[in-house]
């Protein structure tokens, strides 16, 4: 441990998004390890016998695959290169996460395109909402098989980031085998300080970081703190740690972090009623009951096909829709599960009948009361 970063409160989590880097599972002579990865799935179990629930995105792919291929010359280009590596490294890496895990871990490739795209958000979302119900790991890379520009970005940290805010996380764990943000490197300059916490990521504090840290890795010090930034304004703190320091990783779990906290500017839930409230809407209303309505402007409620009584112009799954009233006025807006075409078909209807109407579901709610905020008008403004 730097003796000069001293231990310091870690943020009240409920739901946390590990993200796991390439150098603290790399071994020295190629392949995978479990020696620091070990600690770090120690914490995790910690964590969920409190009671709490981590994700877990976890780089090390392209590393697996070329020990695979250790004996054989790549061909193709650089970039092709390692999309068949990291294909070839995805089963390693899963086998190594669920030999540490005593709970059964569940594979998630993600592209951003998919976390871009509404219809396939809400499908990501919904899946790694039911995984963590049913107490399950998942464990997320970018699908690098396909993801081009992601691959060639080495963009991991900014993907935690983004799921973070996806599955409504507390707070933004990034490992690896730096220890804090520096004032300068480290490594070539010896009047470096540890910057223990960061109020705002300022052009001044952004000039701070460097580059990456080994040939292994594709991520620095840089990625790392836009990962914070994105995180930030979806209201969640960011904790940038050494993943391969066994006393912070053992402190981490007492609550106390040895590194870099990034702090957000408000709060979660702030963030995402924000978004909620001024994303652009679709053309179109879905027009609820007077039981509906009063059920809705509580804000603990989801809209139901059975308050549903009229749909009015024409929008599709994934899209923003406004919740009005029978006599017209606004109650909330949300993210629709379901398209235009087919909550007229729900309409009026119970949840249980959705599958027998449709031929599939989404789920029991239209919209979902985590992809909604009302606009009651005695609500403040977030």
């Amino acid at each position: 441990m730097n003796a000069r970063l001293p231990d310091q409160p870690l943020p009240s989590w409920r739901r946390a998004v590990l993200k796991v880097g390439s150098n603290l599972l790399a071994a020295d002579g190629g392949g995978l390890t479990a020696r620091h990865a070990a600690a770090l799935a120690q914490f995790i179990s910690a964590s969920h016998a409190q009671g709490r629930q981590v994700v877990l995105v976890s780089s090390g792919a392209v590393a697996a695959g070329r020990a695979l291929l250790r004996e054989r010359a790549s061909g193709g280009s650089d970039l092709v290169a390692r999309q068949a590596l990291a294909a070839l490294g995805q089963a390693p890496m899963i086998a190594l996460w669920q030999s540490l895990s005593p709970r059964p871990v569940a594979q998630v490739l993600l592209t951003h395109d998919d976390l871009r795209n509404r219809r396939r958000y809400l499908n990501a979302r919904a899946t790694l909402r039911e995984l963590l119900a049913l107490d399950a790991l998942p464990v997320i890379n970018e699908n690098d098989t396909v993801a081009v520009d992601e691959l060639k970005l080495g963009d991991n940290d900014n993907l935690a980031a983004i799921v973070a805010a996806l599955v409504d996380a507390d707070l933004l764990l990034i490992a690896s085998d730096v220890d804090a943000l520096y004032t300068a490197d480290p490594r070539v300059d010896a009047t470096a300080l540890p910057v223990p916490q960061v109020a705002e990521l300022t052009p001044a504090i952004l000039a701070m970081a460097g580059g990456s840290g080994s040939a292994v890795g594709t991520g620095g010090m840089r990625t790392k703190l836009e990962a914070a930034a994105k995180a930030a304004a979806a209201g969640i703190a960011t904790a940038l740690f050494c993943g391969s320091d066994a006393a912070t990783v053992q402190a981490l779990g007492e609550g106390r972090l040895r590194g870099t906290l990034v702090h957000a500017p408000g709060s979660r839930m702030q963030a995402r009623k924000y978004w909620l409230r001024h994303a652009p809407a679709a053309p179109g209303h879905i027009v609820v009951d007077a039981g509906a309505a009063r059920a809705l402007a509580g804000g603990r409620a989801s809209l139901l096909p059975g308050g549903i009584v009229q749909v009015t112009g024409d929008f599709h799954r994934g899209d923003m829709v406004e919740i009005v009233a029978d006599d017209g006025h606004a109650i909330a807006r949300g993210l629709s599960q379901y398209g235009a075409a087919e909550v007229r078909r729900l309409a009026g209807q119970h949840s249980r009948a959705i599958h027998s109407l449709l031929g599939y579901s989404y789920g029991d709610e239209v919209v979902h009361r985590d992809d909604m905020v009302t606009l009651a008008a005695t609500e403040t403004s977030a």
